[in-house]
């Protein structure tokens, strides 16, 4: 394959003309409200206000939502705990009639002895409650949502 040939693009002959500038450059005529600098410095501060007001607006409804939130959460936590209680009973229960079975032979054993000496309640361990019961269950009240670590 033959090599085409490049032909350079040059000025012509005896050079370019001159180039005509106006003595004084010509002015723009100034027409609409954006083109001076203090109507843009207006609009600029104009703008500004206008975006803190809604953040500020935005802000308070942000915090009227919280405080709803938080409200609902103190009404729902009787319930919550009344329902907390009731499983713990439960387990409890299942936990005493469990042992009553496994050690039945033992002598001079009482189901449902306490390792406190006090007459108060005192809240089951998290152990206590879930040692008769699989060990995903146990790891699963412990650490919750933490599944992922």
């Amino acid at each position: 394959m033959a090599a085409s040939k490049v032909k350079q693009d040059m000025p012509p002959t005896g050079g370019y003309g001159p180039v005509t500038c106006p003595a004084k450059p010509v002015n723009v005529p100034r027409t609409g409200l954006l083109l001076s600098g203090y109507s843009m410095f207006g609009v600029g501060v104009g703008l500004l206000v206008f975006g803190y007001w809604r953040l500020f607006r935005w802000n308070r409804e942000r915090r009227r939502l919280h405080i709803e939130e938080l409200e609902a959460r103190v009404a729902l936590l009787p319930l919550l705990q009344a329902e907390h209680d009731r499983r713990t009973l439960r387990m409890l229960r299942e936990n005493l009639e469990e042992e009553a079975v496994i050690m039945r032979d033992v002598p001079d054993w009482k189901v449902g002895e306490s390792v406190f000496h006090t007459d108060r309640w005192v809240s089951p361990l998290t152990e206590e409650l879930f040692n008769l019961r699989p060990r995903e269950e146990m790891l699963r009240k412990k650490f919750g949502f933490l599944w992922y670590v």
